[in-house]
């Protein structure tokens, strides 16, 4: 299918598709550390799934395809390995083909893992070698040198040499059924974003490999009820309160001698009893090894250094009463100085800090590190919460911002250069381009339209930040519309902010007929006390941070808003949130769509669920009052419930003991169950009809 032939496509198709008009779009960039070339992952096309490796020239200004999956797979079905497709689920990734890489240090040869092979690509010359012996390998790393290659494959790590002048060696092997070496579990990938677990040595003749031992965590079974002759698959799973993974780390050198010597590896030692989240390494030529490890209450956060031979030495502590955030790119050198993003209680900000110091501004929020340079750091920051920005501090504490509040900026820098990818409020289509340089091509498809919100004046500092969309073809004089409440409402989750594709299916439901609204509000992304207001209460600083937006709408539309037709609809926290509203609210929400929800949070994981509420067993209380399972009595409105069959991150256990308590509280509700659908929805049969599903449920629920 063309693009030519996509014009004409009704929305939720072409969004289907196009997987929300993110395929095509370049990602993962690297610079290389001459700033010659950027390397990155793009599909062909934006209805081509399939990502294929490419290196932007600088110089030149000309892009260069280093590798296709079709011409290394002659046609053959792609075949991605179990632990393949779990480490996809983790980072939301909905494409096939190339969807990662690692370059050594020189940024002279990548590595990719396709079709269970591990392929060595030359980024100048674009050679390319199958490494043999390494089948099945997942999340491929190459040694700073380039000479080696490590990845994990069948529960073990193994290395071998990245020309295939050597046979495989096995570093790594099981030591137990539910053992393995350099691979990340459930709870540090998805939850505290730690999806590697092996690092280079900067000399390239030794790792660092995490041992994941699960056999404490409580054995689950997903079965898929639609195809009874396949057997259940085995998930281990750690819901709050109960045993979590035990990880360790171990120093591992080069085998000189025969493989799998477990003489050659030495444990890092830490008290892994009060700090048993192993959240982060950093391993580069700057000074020894970083270690962050963090207690399970996630209150205590201690930054390790460590050298070979050495035990680690603790250089920096911190401590929040309720959470200590984990922030991407931290701790890390800055020369001999440690960098690390802390809570300034005075001006309520997340700074940037250098050895225990704040050196950013006091009113910008410093979301993440993206480089260290030798006198500048490349950060995520804002001044507002709707904003993403990129800015560089300055040894000498001077504070550059790189681009405009008037976008949502993410980007990479080394040698100097720095590449921007940028989303603004008058295209849905993102650019992607080195700041004072070439551009590379964006090949997403257009959308049908660039949605304009208008954002709600706030009047309270505990206001939610509101959008609100209206039909594109207004409503005849002195018809109201109804209001769609369109919330994720949760932690980490951005909705209002600065990007016209925060709101393409916002705008697809505001012409169904609908005044919709977008609230983000206290635990959102923001000040650290704006983020903290859901400790301990999950469900009512979300509830009512909705209720307000509803009467902010009332206040700016008045009659126009039909406050007697109201209706949510949210999927994963949104769908808690949006089965809670229609709970407890009623007299104000009179109908909901809840996919993927949370309705027993003693059902969800340890590291999100203990965060927030603590252990189960100590607060008992807190999870009684936050569960849907014990409202169920209370539901008097039309509620669709939604959920994937075989989805391993809020499993199907909470929509069916939902439904069980509605039914045994003689409350009538729908269910779909989705059958070998996960807690992503790319499949485009699937995500086309989810919309279409949900609108006709909520168009028949108000008219009732």
């Amino acid at each position: 299918m063309s693009t030519s032939e996509t014009a004409d496509l009704p929305f939720p198709r072409l969004a289907a598709l196009t997987q929300r008009f993110t395929l095509g779009v370049p990602a993962q960039p690297r610079i290389t550390p001459d700033a010659a070339r950027v390397v990155f992952v793009r599909s062909r096309s934006g209805i081509d799934r399939e990502g294929s490796l490419w290196c932007l020239d600088v110089a030149e200004g000309r892009e260069r395809l280093l590798l296709d999956p079709a011409k290394v797979l002659h046609g053959e079905a792609e075949h991605v390995p179990e632990a393949e497709l779990a480490r996809r689920e983790r980072l939301r990734q909905g494409g096939a083909g190339i969807t990662a890489f690692a370059l050594d240090h020189a940024g002279d040869r990548a590595v990719v893992a396709l079709s269970g092979r591990v392929l060595v690509v030359g980024v100048g010359d674009g050679s390319l070698v199958q490494v043999p012996g390494l089948d099945g390998g997942v999340d491929p790393r190459l040694s700073p040198d380039g000479r080696w290659v490590a990845v994990h494959a069948h529960g073990g790590l193994h290395v071998a040499a990245a020309d295939g002048s050597a046979p495989p060696r096995t570093l790594c092997e099981p030591d137990g059924p539910a053992v393995t070496w350099g691979l990340s579990d459930f709870v540090h990938a998805e939850e505290l974003d730690r999806t590697r677990s092996f690092w280079w040595a900067p000399d390239s003749q030794s790792l660092l490999v995490a041992r994941v031992d699960e056999s404490p965590v409580q054995q689950w079974w997903i079965a898929d009820p639609a195809h009874p002759a396949r057997a259940p698959h085995r998930v281990r799973y750690p819901a709050a309160g109960t045993a979590n993974v035990r990880t360790s780390l171990w120093h591992v050198p080069l085998p000189a001698a025969p493989p799998d010597d477990p003489a050659a590896r030495v444990e890092v030692r830490w008290d892994h009893v009060a700090l048993p989240y192993l959240v982060d390494v950093t391993w580069g030529p700057e000074g020894p090894a970083l270690l962050s490890v963090l207690s399970r209450d996630q209150r205590r956060w201690e930054v390790l250094s460590w050298r070979p031979g050495d035990q680690p030495r603790q250089v920096r502590v911190l401590t929040d009463p309720a959470w200590v955030d984990v922030v991407p790119g931290v701790p890390a050198w800055w020369g001999e100085r440690l960098l690390t993003v802390e809570v300034d209680g005075g001006s309520d900000t997340y700074r940037l800090h250098v050895d225990g110091a704040p050196l950013s501004p006091a009113d910008v929020q410093v979301r993440g590190v993206l480089d260290v340079a030798d006198d500048t750091v490349l950060a995520v920051a804002a001044a507002d919460p709707g904003e993403r920005r990129l800015a560089r501090l300055h040894a000498d504490g001077a504070w550059e911002w790189l681009t405009s509040a008037d976008t949502l900026a993410s980007g990479v820098g080394a040698g100097g250069r720095v590449l921007v990818r940028q989303e603004g409020a008058d295209s849905v289509r993102p650019t992607v381009s080195l700041l004072d340089g070439p551009s590379l091509q964006v090949r997403s498809e257009q959308a049908p339209w660039v949605p304009h919100p208008r954002l709600l004046p706030r009047e309270r500092s505990d206001d939610p930040r509101v959008a609100v969309l209206e039909p594109s073809v207004p409503p005849a004089p002195g018809r109201p519309l109804p209001v769609l409440l369109d919330p994720y409402g949760g932690p980490h989750g951005l909705s209002v902010g600065g990007s016209a594709r925060l709101y393409l299916e916002s705008q697809w439901w505001a012409d169904q007929g609908y005044l919709v609204v977008v609230a983000d509000g206290p635990g959102t992304p923001g000040s650290p006390s704006w983020e903290r207001a859901m400790a301990t209460d999950m469900a009512g600083p979300a509830l009512a941070a909705q209720l307000r937006a509803l009467e902010m709408v009332a206040a700016a539309y008045g009659e126009r808003a039909d406050q007697t037709r109201v209706a949510v609809r949210g999927w994963s926290f949104g769908g808690y949130l949006a089965a809670l509203l229609v709970l407890d609210r009623p007299d104000v929400v009179h109908a909901a769509v809840a996919g993927a929800p949370v309705t027993d949070w003693a059902l969800y994981d340890t590291a999100y669920t203990e965060r927030y509420l603590g252990d189960p067993q100590q607060h008992p209380d807190r999870y009684a009052s936050q569960s849907l399972v014990d409202r169920a009595a209370r539901l008097s409105r039309p509620l669709l419930l939604i959920h994937g069959l075989a989805d391993d991150n809020v499993v199907a256990a909470h929509t069916l003991t939902f439904s069980q308590a509605l039914l045994a509280a003689g409350r009538p509700h729908r269910v779909l169950p989705l059958s070998g659908i996960t807690h992503m929805t790319p499949q485009v049969v699937v995500a086309e009809n989810l919309l279409l599903l949900q609108r006709d449920f909520l168009a028949e629920a108000l008219r009732r």
